[in-house]
């Protein structure tokens, strides 16, 4: 089979970085500059297209032909930007992104840090950020420069020939990295998953676009109030300053080492009078919610859609998606009884009735973001999503029999939790009630290893516990989970032995395997996990634990420290994608559309009339072969805007 190596370099008004790919080929003032390709092995060409030239006629049949691999690193970009060239949709039918072949093996997601780690001798080059900046981006008119706004090719062109030397060598980087993963290819179950990725970004959302406009309006407007009042409380210059509050408060009697807002929240209890109000402000001053909506205002293109939402292996860890763009996997949560009402007022601009009806306007405007998206008219939305899907992973894994039980026969697993910790029945609203919220607490921070530290950081005290009852809820849970945390240590174990023995290691429903120094995790699905570079080390107490290297916090390669249970949530969250990619399939297979997916939830746009939330949950509820056994149950509901049930 024939292969087509593309690298391509743009120009657009838009910023891609903000705005995406897609409103970035949207602009009208969209171009190619540079076109360069490779067939298999043959020499790299380039075709300049700001210049006049043309594309082959061999480069446009191999572009239509589905038969032929068409090969890039981030492979969305160049083919977005090419079916805008050509005028139609190109299919991801035939493509390969070489980028997420090196996420599959958990490297780095840019193509010069991925030729960095592997030391191709054709690397990325560094001049090439300057050049992108130069000729691709729009630029500021000066005296100099003649009052241009953008760089042609004419105006400098020793620059311009050492751009297409650039994107030469892209092409070039790209092939050397595809070369030395070759043994790594891209399994075609995940190829099929990355396809039905594309179509989804390529289908997109629809916006509400008076919503948004209006919301932001609205933002503006009470912000320009809220502040106005500031200023008339506290005389400052610029009442928005951290600096300057802390300095009026001190003036007052109240010492405020942090201005966040629990630290906020903390000091308006204690104060009254002109002091609360001005503590208030601040919060008001602080609330963030009308960033979201210019996000979608910059990203919406001209179809009224917000496209690439998500992408693909953007967890190179676990497999998982990624948020871009709108970051749609930590939309606030909607509370308010009557959402319907609320978006009404903010589209009719009626501002003024919003504040007077509901208590706070940044807090309505923060829950009505999910209802930005929309269906396209003539169908409604149907959300789906997995019922406490990493718990019920994470007792198939362990074996935590009482665990399988409770969700097998539909049970609430935080009162089963709370009422296999303190060894008395509990009921949500009814009988030892109040111990469920402890038994939710501890199923949301210790099933991967968390001890007192993980309660405090999910909040523990802020919801009514008290210090001391924080470690022996660890042990309680714990305790009454002994499969689960066995089975912790026994993935260390399993993790630690092959890569100590440099060999195979079979445990439970997991293989641990060593290749070419590389740690492989695989997965009932057949998916592997992959750790670079394994090591036994000694972790800070002293005892030997698992280093490998990878793309940590600080988004640098490093090496980075691991153990069974981090391990564990890392087998159990990859194990939760796999499903939900899986149901998804099923889902696209069967003539649905889905238009989103936010962690382990499914949106899907479907005509009215057609089809059943009982159909869509049915069809995400079948466990594959690799699951039997496993408790899978989806949950649904149908909405005339995307909100949380």
């Amino acid at each position: 089979m024939s292969l087509l190596a593309i690298d391509i370099e743009t120009f657009s008004d838009v910023d891609l970085t903000k705005c995406g790919v897609y409103a970035y080929s949207d602009s009208p003032n969209f171009e190619i500059l540079l076109f360069a390709y490779a067939f298999d092995d043959e020499p790299t060409q380039i075709i300049d297209i700001a210049c006049g030239e043309m594309l082959p006629e061999r480069v446009l049949a191999a572009l239509e032909d589905t038969t032929v691999i068409k090969a890039a690193f981030n492979a969305q970009f160049e083919r977005t930007c090419i079916s805008r060239y050509l005028g139609h949709r190109l299919g991801p039918e035939g493509w390969q992104c070489t980028a997420v072949q090196s996420a599959m093996l958990a490297l780095p997601l840019s193509l010069d840090s991925v030729g960095e780690v592997l030391n191709i001798q054709r690397k990325k080059l560094k001049e090439g950020a300057d050049l992108v900046r130069f000729f691709s981006m729009p630029c500021k008119p000066t005296k100099a420069n003649g009052g241009r706004t953008r760089n042609l090719p004419e105006q400098e062109p020793e620059k311009w020939e050492r751009f297409k030397t650039y994107c030469i060598r892209d092409v070039d980087a790209e092939r050397e990295i595809r070369q030395k993963l070759r043994n790594y290819p891209t399994p075609e179950s995940e190829q099929e998953f990355y396809r039905m990725d594309q179509e989804i970004n390529d289908r997109g959302i629809l916006v509400d676009r008076q919503l948004v406009a209006s919301a932001v309006r609205c933002d503006n407007q009470y912000r320009d109030q809220v502040t106005a009042r500031a200023y008339e409380l506290t005389g400052l210059s610029n009442p928005n300053s951290p600096a300057q509050i802390k300095g009026w408060l001190a003036d007052h009697g109240v010492e405020a080492g942090s201005l966040d807002k629990k630290s906020v929240k903390s000091l308006m209890a204690e104060t009254d009078g002109e002091v609360l109000e001005v503590l208030k402000l601040r919060l008001l001053m602080a609330k963030t919610s009308v960033k979201k909506y210019e996000a979608i205002e910059r990203s919406v293109c001209s179809d009224g859609r917000v496209h690439g939402l998500l992408q693909f292996y953007g967890a190179n860890r676990t497999g998982r998606w990624a948020g871009r763009l709108v970051q749609v996997q930590n939309l606030p949560q909607n509370h308010i009884p009557d959402l319907e009402l609320a978006r009404t007022l903010v589209k009719n601009q009626q501002f003024e009735d919003l504040d007077l009806l509901f208590d706070s306007t940044p807090g309505v405007l923060s829950e009505l973001i999910r209802t930005a998206f929309i269906p396209k008219p003539g169908c409604r939305f149907i959300v789906a999503d997995f019922s406490a899907i990493e718990a019920r992973v994470l007792a198939w894994f362990s074996g935590e029999q009482w665990r399988l039980d409770t969700f097998a026969e539909g049970g609430d697993i935080y009162c089963a939790s709370a009422s296999q910790m303190f060894g008395v029945p509990v009921v949500k609203h009814g009988v030892n009630g109040h111990l469920r919220q402890k038994g939710k607490i501890a199923e949301l921070a210790l099933g991967y290893g968390g001890a007192v530290g993980a309660l405090t950081a999910m909040g523990a005290l802020d919801m009514g516990l008290k210090e001391e009852e924080l470690q022996p809820l660890v042990s309680q849970w714990r305790g009454s989970n002994p499969h689960i945390t066995k089975f912790w240590w026994d993935v260390d174990a399993a993790a630690m032995k092959a890569v100590r023995e440099k060999t195979d290691v079979s445990f439970g429903r997991l293989r641990f395997v060593y290749r070419s120094g590389i740690l492989f995790i695989t997965l009932p699905s057949g998916r592997k996990l992959s750790y670079i570079k394994p090591r036994i080390t000694q972790n800070r107490y002293g005892r030997d634990s698992l280093s490998y290297e990878g793309v940590g916090e600080s988004k640098k390669w490093m090496r980075i420290e691991t153990y069974g249970p981090k391990l564990t949530e890392n087998i159990v969250q990859a194990t939760a994608r796999d499903l939900l990619a899986l149901a998804m399939l099923r889902l696209r297979n069967a003539g649905f559309d889905i238009v989103m997916h936010i962690h382990d939830e499914a949106v899907l746009e479907v005509p009215e009339g057609l089809s059943s939330v009982d159909e869509i949950c049915r069809i995400m509820s079948i466990a594959p072969d690799w699951a039997a056994g496993l408790p899978l149950r989806a949950d649904g509901y149908e909405c005339s805007f995307y909100k949380k049930d």
